[in-house]
């Protein structure tokens, strides 16, 4: 089958949204199927097409940003010709293109479906107001388009302002995950070249941006140190995302406040990334609002045997009711933040389950099966 796949960003950017989509087309590239991605040439440094890890890669140029978004002038032309030479569309969202793209599928009689990842908030500004106007029209137009929308989780979709209007569409499929097995000699490997051997480590792994709520869990410290007074937060992830700068200018007076409590350990590989959260006792997804819709770096740290504490929002605090390996706690409570960190820290053991039994889940291959159930189903009709 061959498979077009469109987002505004794709790998080597990295946001949850880019990592499912590279799993998910890589699983499905590895079944069999042609799959071209269609995104953005967001990084001059990238070439405007390439094969990835079996995967066709389709860059189109970028004049402007306008907020988090590009303007990518010969998108038509590209989308036009690429939905017409694939057997179906695959959409995720948010999307400002999204309807545009959606169009050519329905017009040219091509199965689509939309995956929404995640509600797009941004700063209250003039171009940002008018952006997500335009944002919020082109999502509702795929939708109506689109022959099936999917979520990750029953839990946010019937609380998304957005799902919710079209629950008669929704097919609920989980996302993939995948994460190398934690090599034990490169665990201490990297908690001496970080400085954090024997010490409490707390995993932070999240784009440094306003939705992922750093803040809270940096004011949690306090409460935490008294208990664990050697614990360090440790941060792995691009430390300036795109759209986030005046966020980062923002928090920086809490990261010197507690800079002997928090390191850096930038943007790591997948087998890195394991390392990290094996290294570390928990790990934190602190997010405050619903650009965060499940949090995949919640089953990477458990599929490396590492508890986490998430926060209680729709789809988020799906992870840890699904497995066991953590708890919940209120947006915006540092105080909760700490308690919840305090008893996984001291029960650790009751919170662990076994890898094997929560990889069954979410294997990229079992979703990627998923998705050709759907698109079978649709290319009968």
């Amino acid at each position: 089958m061959k498979i077009l796949v469109a987002l505004t960003y794709y790998r080597p950017h990295v946001s949850g949204l880019t990592i499912y989509v590279e799993r998910l087309s890589r699983a499905l590239a590895r079944r069999g199927h042609d799959v071209t991605v269609l995104t953005s040439h967001y990084e001059p440094s990238l070439p405007y097409e390439e094969m990835m890890d079996g995967v066709r890669v389709i860059r189109a140029p970028v004049i402007a940003r306008v907020s988090r978004g590009v303007i990518m002038p010969t998108l038509s032309f590209l989308a036009t010709k690429f939905v017409w030479q694939n057997d179906v569309l695959s959409l995720h969202l948010p999307q400002l293109d999204a309807s545009g793209i959606a169009t050519r599928a329905r017009l040219f009689g091509k199965p689509s479906i939309l995956t929404y990842h995640s509600d797009l908030l941004l700063p209250p500004t003039l171009i940002n107001n008018l952006a997500s106007a335009a944002l919020s029209l082109s999502n509702h137009t795929a939708a109506r388009l689109c022959d099936v929308v999917c979520a990750y989780t029953d839990d946010f979709a019937r609380h998304s302002p957005y799902l919710s209007q079209y629950l008669h569409k929704v097919r609920i499929i989980p996302p993939p995950v995948e994460i190398p097995i934690p090599d034990e000699d490169d665990v201490q490997v990297f908690r001496e070249m970080h400085g954090i051997a024997g010490k409490t480590a707390i995993g932070l792994g999240v784009r440094l941006a306003e939705e992922k709520g750093v803040e809270y869990l940096l004011e949690a410290l306090p409460r935490l140190m008294e208990r664990y007074p050697d614990a360090v937060i440790v941060h792995a992830g691009p430390f300036e995302a795109i759209g986030h700068s005046a966020y980062v200018r923002r928090i920086e007076p809490l990261l010197e406040k507690y800079k002997r409590h928090y390191v850096h350990v930038g943007t790591l590989t997948p087998k890195e990334m394991a390392t990290f959260f094996r290294a570390c006792h928990a790990t934190v997804l602190p997010s405050i609002n619903s650009t965060e819709t499940f949090g995949l770096v919640q089953i990477e740290s458990m599929l490396c045997g590492t508890p986490v504490v998430a926060s209680d929002l729709p789809g988020v605090r799906q992870p840890t009711a699904m497995t066991g390996m953590g708890r919940i706690v209120p947006i915006r409570d540092s105080a909760a933040l700490a308690e919840a960190l305090i008893d996984v820290l001291d029960n650790r053991e009751k919170y662990i389950r076994p890898r094997d039994e929560i990889a069954a889940r979410f294997s990229p291959d079992a979703v990627a099966e998923q998705y050709e159930v759907v698109y079978e189903e649709l290319k009968r009709r």
